[in-house]
């Protein structure tokens, strides 16, 4: 039973602190991000395990932690505002070509990040963007001015 209580206490505090740290897409992220996701699981499967190695508390716990995975993920469904507080909304940092300084900030994005998005959809110059996105998993959705004829 202290395998079961220790996984959803620890599956909901790293919940709590990769929203706290915020988001990216594991293709935006930096190797220092990533460094931070792998210690972050590593410290919590051994809160999760504790002194007990046997082959049982390990499925236990595997098996508590995919649950709550599916209870997460069945509450976002049946509730917008529960899906609002896992996984945020949808942030514009660029409209019209002009920066949103203060989603940036709260991002913690820097210009390039989304230069370098842009520029991957073929757009060389922010006068070129009517809006840039941060999407609820990370991603950049990067929009183009339509073209006056």
């Amino acid at each position: 039973m202290g395998t079961i209580l220790r996984a959803v206490v620890v599956y909901l505090f790293l919940l709590l602190i990769i929203r706290v740290v915020g988001r990216r897409s594991f293709e935006q992220m930096t190797p220092f991000e990533l460094i931070l996701m792998f210690m972050l699981g590593g410290m919590g499967i051994q809160a999760i395990v504790s002194d007990d190695r046997s082959l049982t508390n390990a499925l236990m716990g595997m098996m508590t932690v995919a649950l709550m995975h599916i209870l997460i993920s069945w509450l976002k469904v049946r509730s917008g505002a529960i899906g609002r507080l896992i996984d945020g909304t949808p942030i514009v940092i660029v409209e019209d070509g002009r920066w949103h300084e203060d989603a940036l900030r709260r991002m913690r994005l820097h210009t390039q990040d989304v230069m370098t998005v842009a520029r991957q959809a073929g757009l060389e110059h922010l006068s070129q963007i009517q809006f840039a996105v941060v999407e609820r998993n990370g991603s950049i959705s990067i929009i183009r001015k339509q073209q006056k004829s």
